[in-house]
């Protein structure tokens, strides 16, 4: 009997080994696709008996495989639980920055006063515009 090796990591699997996994399960569903197409075109050789339940089921494997092989190919590991934790923290900081925003927008800030001093001339309008020529 072969050995387990013993696991001294908490690292994930890598990227490459997680790619591999993914492509093995995507052409294992692909070859029992065309399986399906090869069982169908035999049985319609064949005659066999309920044939027509036969040919329902070959279709639903030619139609739903490829849907399902993508859908598990294009899948990632399920995360751990230290990477579940870590989420939630992430998602807990976010929303008390959130909070503290939005405490912050509810105080109002001291109104800003303009003082402006009107100054009454007597000179008329434009006497000191430049004039072309």
């Amino acid at each position: 009997m072969k050995k387990q090796p013993v696991l001294i990591t908490d690292a994930a699997r890598s990227q490459g080994d997680q790619l591999r996994s993914r492509e093995i399960r995507y052409v294992t569903m692909m070859g029992i696709r065309a399986l399906c197409l090869i069982l169908g075109g035999v049985l319609i050789s064949l005659r066999v008996p309920l044939l027509a339940l036969w040919l329902i089921l070959c279709a639903a494997g030619m139609v739903f495989l490829p849907w399902a092989a993508v859908l598990i190919a294009n899948d990632r590991p399920p995360k751990s639980k230290a990477e579940r934790a870590a989420d939630a923290a992430a998602r807990e900081d976010y929303r008390r920055a959130l909070i503290q925003a939005a405490a912050a927008e509810q105080t109002t800030p001291e109104p800003i006063i303009i003082d402006a001093e009107i100054v009454e001339t007597n000179e008329p309008a434009g006497k000191n515009e430049r004039r072309p020529g």
